[in-house]
């Protein structure tokens, strides 16, 4: 689908009906199986969409009399698979759009050229950025939430594992780094504005939104540490309890040691003068039960238990 701008209202109009050389502005998404044709008979490479198809990676290129830049759609947020790629194609007064798998781009796009839905061509660009991260500041709250719940479930709990929780998280923060991290290098191209294809106004929304992109990547990347943070705690209160059970026992090692001293003693094969003692028998048991009630008040007492 092509539009054409007249007065501040979008006009379909048919591809070949597109005049580039006048003050008219266009713009026109689609679907990139049969679009590369009609890019290329507008003045547009082809060859740099089909360098970017399936690929993961976005990128912003600059051309003879044209800007080129390849932006990734995310889907699921616990997955580093894109969903799929919009190619653009960027002139002075046009503005081409290549879906390849993104169906959320274009709705995003088709909602624009419903009445009222059009923000101008100065802003087109610029709307169709926002609109594309507009759902990841619920996202990151959610995530954000999601990691003080973890917290107080670790300090809360006496066992069970966090492990998995711990890791879908970490890997959820970093599809949304390697996103932004991405997003923030076209937009660094992007506001250089070499081939001068951006207007003043469109400069100046763009910067706006690089700061917002930047706020959020900030955020993404404190609550990295901030996971880091729990799962070092988790570590902590797992060797905590690891601690404990080897203090058990080695107190208990240290109870019974005195003991094996006892029964080593008198179980050598010698005659020893206690072996006719009438009350050898008890007074035996009765120094081993003294023995341990020691060894348990002094290690009581040292609060090694």
């Amino acid at each position: 689908m092509f539009f054409k701008i007249e007065n501040g209202r979008l006009i379909e109009v048919e591809p070949g009906n597109i005049d580039l050389s006048g003050y008219e502005k266009y713009f026109g998404f689609l679907d990139y199986s049969e679009s590369l044709g009609a890019a290329e008979s507008f003045g547009f490479g082809g060859n740099h969409a089909v360098e970017c198809a399936g690929t993961r990676t976005m990128l912003y290129e600059n051309s003879e009399g044209y800007d080129f830049m390849s932006l990734d759609i995310r889907g699921s947020y616990d997955s580093d698979e894109p969903v799929g790629k919009v190619h653009i194609y960027l002139k002075e007064n046009f503005i081409l759009f290549l879906l390849e798998n993104a169906p959320g781009a274009e709705k995003i796009l088709l909602r624009f050229s419903e009445p009222g839905g059009f923000p101008g061509f100065d802003r087109l660009l610029n709307n169709f950025f926002e609109r594309l991260i507009a759902e990841d500041c619920g996202e990151i709250d959610s995530i954000e939430q999601e990691i003080a719940d973890l917290e107080d479930a670790l300090l809360e709990s006496r066992g069970g594992s966090f492990v998995k929780e711990i890791a879908a998280l970490r890997k959820r923060l970093l599809v949304l780094k390697r996103y932004y991290e991405q997003l923030l290098n076209v937009l660094d191209e992007l506001l250089e504005n070499e081939n001068s294809l951006l207007s003043e106004t469109s400069l100046r929304y763009f910067k706006i939104f690089d700061g917002k992109a930047d706020r959020r990547y900030r955020t993404i990347l404190n609550l990295r540490d901030y996971v880091t943070q729990v799962r070092e705690a988790y570590q902590a209160e797992v060797d905590i309890g690891l601690n404990n059970i080897m203090k058990i026992f080695t107190v208990l090692t240290a109870v019974f040691l005195p003991l094996t001293l006892l029964v080593g003693w008198y179980g050598m094969n010698l005659k020893m003068p206690e072996f006719g003692w009438e009350y050898g028998y008890p007074m035996v048991i009765c120094l081993s039960v003294l023995i341990v009630g020691a060894c348990f008040l002094y290690f009581k007492k040292k609060k090694w238990f």
